[in-house]
């Protein structure tokens, strides 16, 4: 299928022309409500940072739905550092079964949770660089943080958006961390936090890994399916 638009390069050879404003305005008509756990879980939690931290760390190789069930159960139990802490490590372990890497998760939390309470006060930081330097916390997450529970302009990228960022032509990048710092280049900045949110759903909906739905997709004319052998 012929892509409408025409690709501009720069001297490092990557895009710096895509009609996002459109893919976004198509892709929150087709994709509605339907939204990752961590922003559901922002929303629900009053994008209170820390269990948008919590969450985000959780929902790691674990499907939304089991997230936010363990979720629901481990805010009875702790809803700040303090008392995450306070919690015994094999009932914490028992709390986020049968989340990806339990075991190694609820030591991760302890970690972050003592950080937080003794370097910063129980409050947990606002900016990527600062959340960064906490053992555990990586760019997605911080990104997810940064965007969720303080509004602030981050692009979080996981393995859905770097892989249909690439598929579709808006960027010509090898891993996620050169897809961030492409996007922060040439996606539109009111585009910054919504962007993730579209494209994790889409990805698990339509754009997936192997096999994509194009026959169902609502921007297919907007898509180079650069890297796609087969399709549906």
């Amino acid at each position: 299928m012929l892509v409408k638009y025409i690709e501009k390069r720069d001297a490092r050879n990557e895009v710096t022309m895509f009609p996002f404003k459109e893919m976004i305005r198509i892709l929150k008509k087709h994709l509605k409500d339907d939204v990752p756990a961590v922003t559901k879980i922002a929303k629900r939690e009053r994008k209170d940072p820390f269990l948008i931290l919590v969450g985000t760390l959780l929902s790691l190789r674990t499907k939304d739905e089991l997230t936010e069930k363990v979720m629901e159960r481990l805010v009875k139990r702790a809803r700040t550092p303090e008392a995450l802490l306070k919690i015994p490590a094999d009932e914490l372990e028992n709390l986020i079964y049968p989340v990806g890497f339990y075991r190694n998760k609820s030591k991760v939390l302890k970690n972050i949770a003592r950080i937080i309470t003794d370097t910063y006060k129980g409050i947990v930081p606002d900016s990527i660089d600062e959340l960064l330097t906490i053992k555990g916390v990586g760019r997605k997450t911080a990104n997810l943080v940064v965007t969720e529970a303080y509004g602030k302009p981050g692009i979080c990228v996981d393995t859905h958006v770097h892989r249909i960022s690439n598929r579709i032509g808006a960027v010509a990048t090898k891993t996620p961390h050169q897809t961030e710092d492409a996007l922060r280049k040439i996606l539109p900045k009111q585009y910054w936090i919504i962007y993730n949110a579209l494209l994790v759903t889409f990805g698990k909906r339509i754009c997936s890994p192997l096999s994509p739905r194009c026959s169902q997709c609502p921007i297919a004319h907007l898509c180079a399916r650069k890297g796609v052998a087969e399709h549906r």
